[in-house]
């Protein structure tokens, strides 16, 4: 059995209803289980409609209702193929509006929405090209998750019932995405990336040989094609680089989506649905090239840079987990690290308030903070066995004039990263691609 995950871009109107169908009919004889998205931009206009419920406002509803009534008017298929759910969407929110109940648990059951019309069109539209299917629901397969709504966890117990009720289904699954149910039967969503997520986990649970994610771009690319006009597409990534490339900047997809795949040593290929032909990118856990070849530079704006000096680090111990128990207290990441016998100088995302976080380091050393940086990420594994690539590096930008503020590799390395100005990011990207990549 394979997966194959169609995000919303897939299936944005009934022509790339048609396209996935194509290409799920050239793979019917691997038993795929379907795992779609809702459709592009039908998430956002679910969220909306909640918010405006509470001021008596139905304008994006009715945006919902025409777009799926077109979608389904053009694929020749039953007119009330999602008339139940239109008109329980449009209960729900006539009492929100009543209400006027905001709620994490309320965002994730009207949010849900979208998926659970797209896999109902879906499967009608192939079941009507000679394909017997039927929609499903999540969390009804057995993808059990915890009780925190928008954030939910995935209960251990899934991965058993999913195997248990996906084998007894025999015609094609077509399965929402986005999240599951909690054990009391309420929708819950996942955080980020997730479809992406429920395909990977579904994947899991019944030992797929393959979990393809079908998108819009040729797989993961060498670096962002807006800036690198002949960034190419890298035909294999272990999970670990494609795990820095993803952090780092890549959108393609998150991380987290894919781990339950690769714990489980299943490979997951990145398609592009616009361009079912081109082979894409596979990542697997571990590479079989290790030649210590760059493959690709990522980066990341809005960085802000934390340094905390203080001469009581000398030959103590415990003096870092008292830096970093500030921020586990504000559930901050860091990005980077970097430390010396009396300064430690970490990177963190701009984004959020840092603020808070300074004035308790203050009571620890003197603190300094710079901001509007970016870091840049030459992503490779085994790139330390070959001789001067750091040099390499330093020697490029130095040609550039342009400075390095950090600099950080790990022992066991995946990526070459270095904190520049922001201003100098994109150029950045630019040199260093046409260098070492081109």
């Amino acid at each position: 059995m394979i997966v194959m995950k169609f995000g919303g871009s897939s299936v944005k109107d009934a022509v790339m209803f048609r396209t996935v169908g194509s290409i799920v009919k050239s793979k019917i004889d691997k038993k795929p289980v379907v795992v779609l998205s809702a459709v592009k931009g039908v998430t956002d206009m679910l969220i909306s409609a909640y918010t405006d419920a509470i001021f008596g406002k139905f304008d994006n509803y009715e945006k919902i209702a025409l777009t799926h009534a077109k979608i389904i008017s053009d694929l020749g298929i039953d007119k009330d193929i999602v008339k139940s759910e239109l008109e329980e969407l449009k209960e729900t929110l006539h009492v929100v509006s009543k209400t006027k109940e905001k709620s994490a648990q309320m965002l994730d059951y009207i949010s849900f929405f979208g998926e659970r019309m797209s896999t109902k069109i879906f499967a009608a539209y192939m079941t009507l090209e000679g394909i017997p299917s039927k929609s499903f629901i999540s969390g009804d397969l057995g993808l059990i998750t915890s009780s925190k709504f928008g954030d939910a966890a995935i209960l251990e117990t899934s991965f058993d019932l999913m195997k248990k009720n996906i084998s007894k289904i025999d015609l094609l699954p077509v399965v929402t995405g986005f999240g599951g149910k909690d054990i009391h039967g309420e929708f819950t969503t996942f955080n980020r990336g997730g479809s992406d997520y429920v395909a990977s986990l579904i994947g899991a649970g019944i030992d797929a040989s393959v979990i393809e994610i079908w998108t819009d771009v040729n797989g993961v690319m060498s670096t962002d094609p807006r800036i690198v006009s002949n960034a190419r597409t890298i035909s294999e990534l272990s999970f670990d680089e494609a795990s820095e490339l993803a952090y780092f900047g890549a959108k393609v997809l998150h991380p987290k989506t894919i781990w339950p795949a690769i714990k489980k040593d299943i490979p997951v290929v990145v398609l592009n649905t616009f361009e079912p032909s081109h082979p894409g990118t596979t990542i697997v856990r571990n590479q079989r090239e290790t030649s210590g070849r760059m493959k690709a530079i990522s980066y990341k704006k809005g960085i802000s840079v934390i340094d905390v000096n203080s001469s009581r680090m000398i030959d103590v111990y415990g003096f870092l987990s008292k830096i970093f128990a500030v921020f586990d207290k504000y559930k901050k990441p860091v990005d980077m690290i970097s430390t010396s016998e009396i300064n430690v100088s970490m990177t963190v995302d701009s984004k959020e308030n840092i603020d808070d976080i300074v004035s308790e380091l203050k009571k620890i050393g003197f603190v300094k903070t710079v901001s509007e940086k970016s870091i840049v990420y030459v992503v490779g594994a085994s790139m330390k066995r070959k001789i001067g690539t750091v040099g390499a590096i330093m020697d490029i930008l130095a040609h550039n004039k342009i400075n390095i503020d950090m600099i950080s590799q790990c022992y066991d390395d995946v990526s070459i990263g270095f904190v520049v100005d922001e201003k100098d990011a994109e150029n950045v990207v630019k040199i260093l691609h046409e260098e070492l990549i081109d």
